[in-house]
C-alpha cells in the first residue's frame, strides 16, 4: 500500500470494472464488490487487490487475505477461500493497468511558475505545468499536458510533444521529441557525441551537428545519456525503455520496443533492431548492427554483428549454445595436468 504523503490514491473500483480493464473475468465473487487499493500478497487485506505471476509467490498467493487476486485461469483452484478472482493471460500486466488506475500519474494544476525562466518565443502547451527553477529557451516547442520538473533546461529549439514527463535537473539540447515521453531525474539529452581526430598534435573535436529524435512512449531512467549525432542523428525508437545510467553514443540507432537494462553502454553508429532486450552492463562497440528480437546476457561485450532472433552472451560474447559449450569444456578440464 502506498504512502499517501507521496502517492494520491483513486477509487474505489468494482471487480467488474476491474476485470474490464485487464480484458479478464471475474471468477468466486460478486462483479459488484469494491475494492479500494492494491497491495502485496503478504500485505493485502480484504479491501486490497493483488497478483500473482511468479510461481515463486504461489503459497503466499494460497494463504493471502487478498479480496481480490488477478491471476491466470489455470491457478485458479489454488485460490484461498473467499478470494474473488479477476483472471487473465497476463497477470503482471494485469496488475501493471489496476495499479495505475488507483495511482494514475498526475502532473499538477497547471501552471508556469514566476521562478521559470520561459524565453518569450517559447511556445507552452495548455495544461503544462513548469516547476520552479526551469530555463525554457528560445523557440523551445512544448505540446499540451507536459511537465518540465525543477531546474530542467531545455535549450534553444528543441521541440517536445503532448503528455510528456520531464523530471527535475534535466538538460535537452538539439532534440525533437515525440509524445508521452519519459524522461527521469538526470538524464542529459543532445550533448556533444565523443567526437575527435586524435593525433600527436592534439585532439581535434569534431563538431557534433546532428540531434537526437525520441519517437513515442521512450521512457530514459535516470541519469542515462544520450549524445547527439555527428552528422546522421541518433535515434530511440518508439515505446523503448532504458534504465538508470545508461550511455548511448552518437549516430546510435535504437528501434521500436526495446529494453536497455542499467549501466549499458552502446558505442557510436550501432544500429539496434525491434525488441533488443540488452541485460545490465551490456558494452557495445561501435558500428555494429544487432538484428530484431536479439537478446543479450548482463555483463557480455559484443564486438560483432548479431543476427535477428539470437541470444547471445560472454565476453567477448557468442551466441548462447557456443558459449554454454565452451564454459562445459573449461569445467570439464580444468582440473587435468595438475600434479
Amino acid at each position: 500500500m502506498a504512502d499517501p504523503r507521496f502517492f494520491e490514491k483513486a477509487g474505489p473500483f468494482t471487480a467488474s470494472r476491474l476485470a474490464e480493464l485487464i480484458g479478464g473475468e471475474v471468477i468466486g465473487g460478486s462483479p459488484d464488490s469494491q475494492f479500494d487499493d492494491v497491495a502485496a500478497l503478504k500485505l493485502a487485506g480484504q479491501n486490497t487487490v493483488s497478483f500473482l505471476d511468479n510461481p515463486k509467490y504461489a503459497d503466499d498467493f494460497r494463504t493471502t487475505k487478498a479480496g481480490a487476486c488477478i491471476i491466470h485461469p489455470d491457478r485458479a483452484g489454488e485460490a484461498p477461500e473467499g478470494c474473488t478472482l479477476l483472471t487473465c493471460s497476463d497477470p503482471y500486466r494485469g496488475y501493471a493497468k489496476v495499479a495505475a488506475a488507483f495511482y494514475p500519474e498526475a502532473i499538477g494544476q497547471p501552471e508556469i511558475s514566476p521562478a521559470a525562466i520561459v524565453d518569450s518565443t517559447a511556445q507552452i502547451g495548455e495544461g503544462c505545468v513548469i516547476h520552479p527553477g526551469a530555463v525554457i529557451g528560445a523557440r523551445v516547442i512544448i505540446g499540451p499536458q507536459s511537465s518540465v520538473g525543477a531546474n530542467t533546461v531545455i535549450e534553444a529549439g528543441v521541440e517536445i510533444g503532448a503528455g510528456c514527463h520531464i523530471a527535475a535537473n534535466v538538460t535537452i539540447s538539439h532534440a525533437i521529441i515525440g509524445n508521452r515521453v519519459r524522461l527521469l531525474a538526470g538524464v542529459r539529452i543532445g550533448q556533444d557525441g565523443f567526437g575527435y581526430a586524435m593525433g600527436a598534435a592534439g585532439h581535434l573535436r569534431v563538431p557534433q551537428l546532428g540531434r537526437v529524435l525520441i519517437e513515442d512512449g521512450v521512457e530514459i531512467g535516470s541519469n542515462s545519456c544520450v549524445d547527439r549525432g555527428a552528422g546522421p542523428d541518433t535515434v530511440i525508437g518508439a515505446g523503448t525503455i532504458i534504465d538508470n545510467l545508461v550511455q548511448i553514443a552518437h549516430n546510435v540507432v535504437i528501434g521500436q520496443g526495446c529494453v536497455i537494462v542499467s549501466h549499458v553502454g552502446i558505442s557510436g553508429s550501432t544500429e539496434l533492431g525491434r525488441g533488443v532486450v540488452l541485460g545490465g552492463q551490456v558494452g557495445i562497440a561501435g558500428h555494429l548492427k544487432i538484428g530484431d528480437g536479439v537478446r543479450v546476457a548482463a555483463q557480455s561485450g559484443i564486438m560483432n554483428d548479431i543476427p535477428a532472433g539470437e541470444e547471445w552472451f560472454g565476453s567477448p560474447a557468442q551466441p548462447k549454445k557456443e558459449a554454454i559449450r565452451q564454459i562445459i569444456w573449461v569445467k570439464r578440464n580444468s582440473g587435468r595436468g595438475r600434479s
